[in-house]
């Protein structure tokens, strides 16, 4: 079988986005993207300011309440379906929840072959690059940086602190069959 899904996962300012650019550009064949930020840009204003929503604290904190768990079940869904549907799909998100965060996405993609991969950080520079990008509450990507793997299982992991977006990308373009 061959790998029908990539998932993506690492903290704030990590490099996923990046990656995710140039694995596109180093697949043989075309590989649409599923982002979580792209899927909060989705949501009404109102569930960006709502405890329903998603919430996003001064100190870097999220807060995410049902309605937003409801959409993103729905999402994660019509991500998997559109990969069983024939696209290759890579998913760039951040599993707050470790691995109560990753259960979700095994279950809506059972049946396809997925390669999950990690992309590590160390905090400093995912705060360095939080810093300089501005358009993230400050303290998101250090208290992310090792949380978001805490107890999720990986095919491969990468790691962007000393090593750019495209060798990270190579590196997951050779596991995938």
């Amino acid at each position: 079988m061959t790998t029908q899904v990539i998932v993506v996962n690492g903290g704030s300012s990590s490099g996923k986005s990046g990656i995710v650019r140039c694995l596109q550009a180093e697949l043989p064949e075309p590989w649409l993207t599923a982002a979580i930020d792209t899927f909060v840009d989705s949501l009404p204003a109102s569930l960006r300011t709502t405890d329903a929503g998603i919430a996003f604290a001064p100190d870097g904190g999220v807060a995410i309440g049902e309605e937003f768990r409801r959409l993103e079940a729905a999402w994660r869904e019509g991500v998997a379906a559109t990969a069983r549907a024939g696209a290759k799909v890579i998913v760039d998100d951040v599993f707050l929840g470790g691995p109560a965060s990753q259960e979700p996405w095994r279950k809506a993609l059972a049946g396809l072959d997925v390669l999950w991969v990690g992309v590590r950080c160390d905090s400093a520079t995912a705060e360095a690059r939080e810093i300089a990008r501005g358009d993230r509450p400050g303290g998101m990507a250090a208290a992310q940086a090792e949380a978001v793997h805490r107890g999720v299982t990986y095919d491969l992991v990468v790691d962007t602190t000393r090593t750019e977006a495209l060798a990270c990308a190579r590196t997951i373009a050779a596991r995938v069959a």
